[in-house]
């Protein structure tokens, strides 16, 4: 167990905005492993930053903590409308990951928020407590092969047991509930061959941004080669949702592959801040994590140094 002063030490390195973003990073990533109330205060802190891709993490990183003492500072976040629509997003859909449905009528008012991808959010983390608040994790239990192999906390479960065409076709049925589509999105992800890699591909071409975003976080999870040019697609286009196009970013870094690299290196200069610095966030990732040192995720209390 890290001692209170360490967390401190981790948790400045977090709060200051003179040190690399990437350096910042880590210190986030490092505070989530340790978790506990100190960390949550900590990261907490940083939603006062100017970056929108730190402070979108910041939220990530608390849902997937699922810590109730979050909770206060993630409504904060979901209810300033000062906040880009990115990071209130994220507060939202951490709720829903927290997973207490004490936030339940929370989310309902703010499923009918004017940004639509708060809104979409909302909806989503509001179907995910009503989907466990009825039992819904029997279906995914014991011996089931559509369990999560990431150990990510997602905004929904997976559908069960359907082939990768049917999983297709409801992935890109716009007529159907944003939940069911989602449901669709993590099955086929979980099932991580080639043929699933193209259809969620293919989803990068709906209409819901909050969607489109969602796969790319997906195809990144999965590191599968084939996802690299429909990802270089969604990066490379101007005229993307840059929340999109940040998570293509992250994705083909995740993959890290020569030709990933190029891109990545290329769009270093976007003139989208989030672009940008997820670009240089995805590089640094993959130059520690093929470094000697300790893996980007795995938190060591060394960063004071």
């Amino acid at each position: 167990m890290a001692s209170t002063e360490q967390v401190a030490a981790v948790g400045q390195v977090l709060v200051d905005s003179g040190q690399d973003l990437t350096r910042r990073f880590r210190a986030l990533f490092t505070l989530k492993n340790l978790g506990g109330a100190e960390a949550i205060e900590w990261i907490g802190k940083a939603f006062t930053d100017e970056s929108a891709l730190l402070k979108h993490e910041l939220a990530y990183c608390l849902g997937q903590m699922q810590d109730t003492r979050a909770i206060p500072t993630l409504t904060a976040v979901l209810k300033d409308a000062q906040q880009e629509p990115m990071v209130r997003h994220e507060a939202g859909e951490a709720l829903g990951a927290i997973g207490d449905p004490v936030v339940l009528d929370l989310l309902k008012e703010y499923s009918q928020d004017p940004v639509v991808e708060v809104a979409e959010t909302c909806q989503l983390a509001v179907r995910r407590l009503e989907w466990l608040q009825s039992g819904g994790e029997k279906e995914l239990g014991e011996g089931n092969t559509d369990k999560n192999p990431y150990c990510s906390i997602d905004p929904a479960p997976p559908a069960v047991r359907k082939s990768v065409s049917d999983l297709r076709f409801i992935l890109l049925d716009e007529s159907l509930p944003l939940f069911e589509r989602y449901r669709a999105m993590f099955a086929l992800r979980n099932l991580g061959s080639k043929e699933a890699v193209l259809a969620l591909g293919d989803g990068l071409q709906c209409s819901s941004a909050l969607f489109r975003h969602e796969i790319g976080y997906v195809l990144g999870q999965m590191q599968h080669p084939a996802a690299v040019p429909a990802l270089c697609a969604a990066l490379e286009c101007a005229s993307e949702n840059p929340m999109v196009r940040h998570e293509a970013a992250e994705a083909l870094g995740s993959i890290g592959r020569e030709e990933c690299l190029a891109v990545l290196h290329l769009y270093c200069g976007d003139r989208e801040r989030v672009v940008k610095e997820s670009c240089e966030v995805a590089l640094d990732m993959l130059e520690y994590e093929n470094s000697d040192q300790f893996q980007y995720a795995d938190g060591l209390i060394s960063l004071q140094g």
